[in-house]
């Protein structure tokens, strides 16, 4: 069973969702089908079929995170030193044709966020910096084509 790694807050959110959808979710769900279901024949009952597909979509995902929460390999990147990335460093990267900067940090596939700063270690980005040191320069294939960045700084939150 492959070990899937992520930040002490990546797992946290999974298991407050995994709680939320057991203990909310689920018996919500279950309270529409017994109401659709008093409301007669079940062949033409629209609340009914739409509660029994929330119910299998939850079940789904409720399944999915007790896979991920299994499989998890926390790792403190508060421990965590030097001027290497790693998976957890927060790395400020300067566009070499815009100075543009762009903070990230790289954490595992299922807390990736983009819009929040985390960027998944298999993304291509995450890749190209895996293993390099502060001041190296990476050109990194990006859906806008190829771009190359300096390293400017490497931290450990």
């Amino acid at each position: 069973m492959e070990k899937i790694p992520m930040t002490a807050g990546g797992f946290a959110a999974l298991e407050r969702e995994l709680k939320q959808r057991q203990q909310v979710e689920r018996p919500r769900i279950i309270n529409a089908i017994s109401e659709a279901r008093a409301h007669g024949d079940l062949s033409e009952n629209a609340e009914y079929h739409a509660a029994k597909e929330q119910q299998s979509l939850n079940e789904g995902r409720i399944a999915d995170l007790e896979d991920k929460i299994s499989r998890a390999e926390v790792i403190d990147v508060s421990k965590l030193s030097g001027d290497i990335v790693k998976f957890g460093a927060t790395v400020t990267l300067v566009d070499e044709d815009t100075e543009e900067e762009k903070v990230w940090q790289i954490v595992g596939d299922s807390e990736a966020d983009a819009k929040a700063g985390r960027i998944s270690i298999s993304s291509p980005v995450g890749r190209a910096l895996i293993g390099k040191k502060k001041g190296a320069s990476v050109e990194v294939v990006t859906p806008k084509g190829a771009r190359s960045f300096e390293i400017a700084d490497v931290r450990w939150a």
